[in-house]
């Protein structure tokens, strides 16, 4: 059986570096009150915060010299953990919504849609307009164009192009993203 060869416990993979694996000789102190003991030598540090029953951790270990504080370690990256997690929670993720007209559609029917385009757009998703052309209505481009030339045009304060009306087949196709 191979054993562990004695020594210098394994380096935290992650999270901060604390007592003995802090590798800077000097150290900016700060203790569990918050006050400034000012620069010291690293093992000085440590042996006082062991003192006060805490760990000496580095809060900001790019800083010149390193901040170190007088805290539990385990306390310390549980609580950064929950911070990481209800960031994660909350942040938004924009998605694109679509929304399907013709290229002859009737102003009530517009209407209807552009309150949707409209409460997308708050919401902060992106809105992919997509005209379908059927049969010969293929032959009139115009008229969707000028459908898309309305929608942006009716949407201008509150959101911008992202891609320019195109063709795509049987369908014409713009992104507008809100501003």
């Amino acid at each position: 059986m191979m054993r562990r060869p004695l020594g210098q416990p394994p380096m935290p993979l992650n999270g901060p570096r604390y007592n003995e694996f802090i590798q800077s000789p000097k150290v900016r102190v700060i203790d569990e009150n918050g006050e400034n003991l000012g620069v010291m030598y690293t093992r000085e540090a440590m042996e006082q915060a062991q003192e006060a029953g805490l760990d000496l951790v580095e809060v900001s270990p790019n800083a010149d010299p390193p901040v170190a504080k007088f805290l539990d370690v385990g306390k310390f990256k549980y609580e950064a953990q929950k911070k990481a997690n209800l960031a994660r929670k909350t942040q938004k993720t924009q998605e694109i919504k679509e929304i399907k007209m013709r290229p002859n559609i009737d102003d009530h029917d517009y209407d209807t849609k552009m309150k949707k385009v409209f409460e997308f757009i708050e919401e902060g998703d992106k809105v992919k307009v997509t005209l379908r052309f059927r049969g010969r209505e293929l032959a009139h481009g115009q008229l969707g164009m000028q459908v898309l030339q309305r929608v942006q045009a009716d949407t201008i304060e509150v959101a911008k192009v992202e891609q320019f009306p195109r063709m795509e087949g049987r369908q014409m196709l713009m992104v507008l993203a809100p501003k």
